[in-house]
């Protein structure tokens, strides 16, 4: 494809209102390789530009504050935490070379490897203290705060400069899911100013328009080795048919998050190669339990019986992922795959609806086009919820404050989530303290049972716990998780090493430094 005027490319392709975004896509530069030509082997060197959506003005270098997905791309490009999540969920030792609890799992010591900040310096056990302190203020609301809250920072201790010893508030047997947490990035000691990051990944900070893009120039020192690409720009395009055209123009070599439409249209084209990461999404609705109408435990329990998940999957996804159970994690570890799979029951449901007083109810669903799906389902489930006598508004919101917006507000909405483990998940949104309860579920009784899981260590006990709160969530909890869907990127066919086994918010999903130019 021949090269086109930067000033000319974009609203061309991307009229109308996607040429806001469009525009957006700077550098439009040639296409690279002829269509269906292959990355072939590694290589070193080129600039990669990714497409992600952002969050506006509202978008921050700060790892620890990192939510959307290209700021949690980003951040893992530039920093590293101590673990992270393997493809399967299980816990892989990052910037901790190892780490062993005492016999009452309250003390753990944690040796760090060799690694330096972009700046030359050792990454230190001093480091590591000063970052959880960070994450844990108690004036500050980091995400990763609920998961590592349980550190007695006072009592913990630098043995040496690569040997730390965390103390625990409370036993707590899977204190690496803590490590791993997603935002529990390692910062340098007295790090509070993120305009220009100083990390220790794969990537150093070049230059950062907010809002629009990002530049990141390869660290030769990281410690697993220096990246394939010379240069990676992570590029600012919030609607899904500007990330594709943007990549069919060659103004950008991936887009992350398209369609299965999209995947299916261009599929023999040869002008994209699609790669598909399975049961990477959880796809839900969050009904919040603390105030009307989903108060009403009948209620809840008619919303679950009316949903056709089968067809959610089918049209939603187009096919691409499959059914959920109501219950976050399917086949990842403690996973309930006991509880028998929820089915649609209309005469059952019409009656929970009638005896709860709710024929003719008018519920608003908030929803924007903030993820692949969110509006279509939307859609989908209010013509389902009329046949028991519902009557859903979708209600679009604001996409750069979406997620906050609905945290605390309304009472029913769009939700989706990237790949943790089922204890993070549980600990970060189904806890009374929990810090992103988009349900609003608080029971002493399940945080009690979450205690007794966490604080065993017997595989066992944990098991029996982990049941017995997912059987109460199926029964009465406020997630309504229809499906798990596939997840789908697009990138140039010159692009090279983007891993196929990497659901969303794990290791190596959206990590560049294994990727290459061809």
């Amino acid at each position: 494809m021949s090269q086109s005027p930067c000033r000319a490319c974009a609203p061309r392709l991307l009229g109308g209102a996607a040429a806001v975004s469009a525009a957006l896509l700077t550098g439009c530069g040639p296409s690279g390789d002829p269509a269906g030509t292959s990355a072939g082997q590694p290589r070193r060197g080129g600039r990669l530009r990714a497409a992600f959506a952002g969050g506006g003005v509202n978008e921050t270098l700060d790892p620890h504050l990192a939510n959307l997905f290209n700021e949690a791309s980003r951040a893992k490009a530039m920093f590293d935490k101590l673990a992270d999540y393997g493809p399967d969920v299980s816990i892989q030792p990052r910037l901790a070379e190892r780490w062993e609890p005492s016999s009452d799992l309250t003390r753990w010591r944690i040796t760090l490897r060799q690694a330096t900040f972009h700046d030359g310096t050792p990454v230190r056990a001093a480091d590591v203290l000063y970052s959880y302190a960070r994450i844990t203020d108690p004036k500050r609301a980091f995400r990763a705060k609920a998961s590592l809250d349980l550190l007695d920072l006072p009592n913990s201790r630098a043995v040496d400069d690569r040997t730390l010893e965390l103390v625990l508030k409370r036993p707590f047997a899977e204190f690496p899911n803590a490590l791993a947490a997603f935002g529990a990035y390692i910062v340098p000691q007295d790090a509070d100013s993120f305009e220009r990051p100083v990390g220790s990944g794969p990537f150093t900070f070049d230059s950062w328009q907010p809002g629009r893009s990002l530049l990141l120039k390869r660290y030769d020192g990281y410690w697993e080795g220096a990246a394939h690409l010379d240069e990676l720009e992570y590029l600012i395009s919030n609607e899904e048919s500007a990330r594709v055209n943007a990549l069919l123009a060659g103004q950008v070599d991936y887009a992350h998050d398209i369609t299965p439409t999209t995947a299916r249209t261009h599929a023999d084209g040869g002008r994209m190669a699609v790669t598909r990461m399975p049961n990477s999404t959880m796809q839900s609705l969050a009904m919040k339990v603390d105030r009307p109408p989903f108060d009403n435990r009948d209620l809840r329990e008619a919303m679950f019986l009316l949903t056709d998940r089968q067809q959610l999957v089918d049209t939603v996804l187009a096919g691409s992922g499959q059914v959920g159970n109501d219950l976050y994690g399917k086949g990842y570890q403690y996973y309930a795959d006991d509880i028998p799979q929820r089915t649609p029951d209309l005469d059952r449901a019409r009656f929970l609806v009638d005896k709860a007083g709710a024929r003719g109810l008018r519920i608003p669903l908030d929803t924007a086009s903030v993820a692949s799906g969110f509006v279509e389902a939307a859609s989908v489930f209010a013509e389902q919820a009329k046949q028991v006598g519902l009557v859903i508004e979708p209600a679009l919101g604001n996409k750069d404050t979406y997620w906050k917006d609905i945290l605390n507000s309304g009472v029913l909405a769009s939700y989706r989530s990237g790949a943790m483990p089922i204890e993070t998940h549980i600990s970060q949104r189904l806890l009374t303290n929990s810090t992103t309860n988009a349900t609003r579920w608080a029971r002493p009784e399940f945080d009690a049972l979450y205690t007794k899981a966490v604080s065993s260590a017997d595989e066992a006990t944990r098991r029996q716990a982990y049941g017995d709160m997912q059987r109460t969530l199926h029964a009465e909890g406020g997630f309504l998780i229809w499906g798990f869907a596939d997840f789908l990127v697009a990138t140039a066919p010159r692009v090279g090493g983007v891993s196929a086994d990497a659901p969303a918010n794990t290791l190596d999903w959206a990590r560049f430094d294994k990727v290459w130019l061809g």
